[in-house]
């Protein structure tokens, strides 16, 4: 009798571990972590605010089975090169630019994107520009529409307004030790489940000597983020991307309104709204992984 389960064949080791890699763009090393075999589906990681390919740790192990997970860190994050910024121009735009080499380097001629954070201005910057790259949009906590602009954006919103020393200092605290745990913490579920290690790895970064510039650079120009909602949106509506959107609904900073916002213009996206907060990863990789996993089959991406 034939049966009608399907086995996929599990990777060894040696084709599943991560790898850490460097890769030379515009002069500039980019660090990244990639797992999974060649060939499956790929995934690319875009992360977010203060982190690095970091923050996708677990998720990567969770997944290399069956897909094939890139993470690069921006310029002045993680592992990767930190140039002046006379050498740089720190602007979501140059960021956006500089990813997108980087897709073009390693020959990524189609893959689903998950963007979170500083990812969502970055990969949707790129999405426009280069529709065809993207197979599916995997989101989670990377805004795009001014419902989901939270309370925790409101000294952002007076420092892009007036940038002097006060709104500078209101800044300054998401770089201290204090505000970057209280990014991990705040709307946790179980605070248990909460690794310091990745508060304490975004800080050793944070701490380097004439990091704090580039980031406040940074933190600044997100005010130019807002203003290209609505061609965002238009992507959207236009090119209509499978979309799964897995949500912290606790989140200060991207609310759960700015979730259930996507359903306006991508009505037939799935949407899981998670007990946690900015970094709902940190508590919830495996259930993700597991949304990504059935949602990627549903679509027909799979290995």
């Amino acid at each position: 009798m034939e049966s009608n389960v399907t086995v996929t064949p599990k990777l060894s080791y040696s084709e599943t571990a991560v790898r850490y890699r460097t890769i030379v763009i515009d002069g500039l090393d980019i660090f990244y972590r990639e797992a999974g075999k060649p060939g499956n589906p790929v995934i690319l990681l875009l992360h977010g605010f203060p982190s690095s390919s970091h923050m996708y740790r677990d998720l990567i192990n969770d997944l290399s089975d069956r897909y094939h997970l890139i993470a690069p860190d921006y310029p002045a994050f993680g592992h990767s090169a930190m140039p002046s910024q006379d050498e740089y121009n720190y602007t979501f735009d140059h960021l956006s630019v500089t990813i997108e080499k980087f897709i073009d380097a390693l020959l990524l001629k189609k893959f689903s994107m998950y963007i979170q954070d500083y990812g969502s201005p970055v990969g949707f910057r790129i999405a426009v520009r280069r529709p065809e790259l993207i197979q599916a949009l995997l989101i989670q906590n990377g805004n795009a529409y001014e419902e989901g602009l939270g309370p925790a954006m409101e000294g952002g919103k007076q420092f892009w307004a007036n940038r002097n020393t006060e709104t500078e200092n209101v800044m300054r605290g998401a770089l201290t030790p204090a505000g970057t745990k209280w990014q991990y913490t705040e709307g946790a579920g179980d605070l248990s489940k909460i690794s310091p290690d990745g508060w304490s790895y975004d800080q050793y970064f944070l701490d380097r000597p004439g990091n704090d510039a580039i980031q406040l650079a940074l933190l600044y120009d997100y005010r130019t983020n807002p203003p290209l909602y609505p061609v965002w949106q238009e992507y959207l509506r236009v090119h209509q991307p499978p979309a799964l959107i897995t949500w912290g609904k606790n989140d200060l900073f991207f609310t759960a309104a700015g979730a259930e916002a996507y359903l306006k213009d991508l009505p037939q996206a799935a949407l899981h709204l998670l007990n946690g907060g900015h970094f709902v990863l940190e508590e919830y990789h495996r259930e993700i992984a597991d949304h990504i996993h059935r949602f990627l089959v549903k679509q027909g991406i799979n290995s």
